[in-house]
């Protein structure tokens, strides 16, 4: 994996910002604006030969400027060898999209759009692939609520899906989190009825 990413490194220069092997895997941080050329070379290089495009998926770090982690895997049979490629975006500037490179690569990124709000430029039909049309927001960004923001729930009466706003039917409680066995250091309510 050393030389596969010393070999990455040295044919495309400055698209490369650096590169790991962990775990028995090689890592390659790129460019964002040169990822489709970043791409192309990891398929059609006889030294790389990535021509199984197995994910793309999103991770979200709020803290930094740039937010969002697109995260590539890719496998190369003749090989036996697989790469993750990374680049850094934001919340209002699109990665380029690899339809070209890997047609496949459609429902992945629209599912990253769906989930984390990444725009992709160039892509045919960015739009919602897992969430309703309607829905509010983008469920897998650190920032969304965990509750969300409405709830769905059929209604027999008039008979269709009916939209609320979140509304919590309890308050919190106080939990003590001590074990049942072994007993509380208090009178459970309730038990004060009980003979001594």
């Amino acid at each position: 994996m050393q030389a596969l990413g010393e070999h990455v490194a040295s044919s495309l220069g400055d698209t490369i910002t650096s590169w790991t092997v962990a775990f028995g895997e090689l890592t390659v941080v790129a460019e964002a604006r040169d990822i489709v050329r970043v791409i192309t070379f990891l398929r059609d290089d006889p030294g790389c030969r990535f021509i199984n495009f197995i994910d793309l998926c999103g991770a979200d770090y709020p803290g930094r400027e740039l937010r969002f982690d697109v995260v590539y895997h890719f496998l190369s049979p003749g090989l036996n060898q697989r790469i993750r490629v990374k680049v850094e975006t934001d919340e209002v500037t699109p990665v380029p999209t690899l339809i070209e490179v890997f047609p496949s690569a459609n429902w992945f990124e629209r599912e990253a759009y769906d989930l984390y709000g990444i725009l992709f430029s160039g892509h045919p039909d960015l739009r919602r692939i897992l969430t309703d049309y309607g829905f509010e927001g983008f469920p897998l960004r650190k920032d969304f609520p965990l509750t969300g923001y409405v709830e769905v729930r059929y209604d027999d009466g008039q008979g269709r899906v009916i939209y609320e706003p979140v509304k919590l039917t309890q308050e919190f409680r106080n939990f003590d989190f001590l074990s049942p066995w072994e007993g509380t250091d208090y009178v459970l309510p309730g038990d004060e009825k009980a003979k001594a």
